[in-house]
């Protein structure tokens, strides 16, 4: 399936300094932590993943057609889990 990035996901992995190769990679081998099935046009989900010892959340949707990265960061370990699965 294809993967495509949005403007603002693009801006934000240069800002916080992710390759899009991380990005890829976490889609493909990250686990989804949180499932948004009301987002539109299409539901969305949070996967992470990690980029050598960093954590990374991955926000994206699902067309028929492609995975739409929608943004990424690097989680915040006072509002999530030790394992940054769930909030707190």
């Amino acid at each position: 399936m294809r993967i495509l990035f949005r403007a603002h996901a693009l801006q934000r992995l240069i800002e916080r300094r992710i390759t899009k190769e991380c990005a890829k990679k976490i889609l493909k081998e990250g686990t989804i932590i949180e499932s948004y099935p009301d987002d539109r046009p299409y539901g969305s989900y949070l996967a992470l993943g990690w980029c050598g010892d960093r954590p990374i959340h991955i926000v994206y949707a699902k067309s028929d057609e492609a995975l739409i990265i929608i943004t990424a960061y690097e989680p915040d370990p006072a509002k999530w889990s030790a394992d940054f699965t769930q909030r707190i």
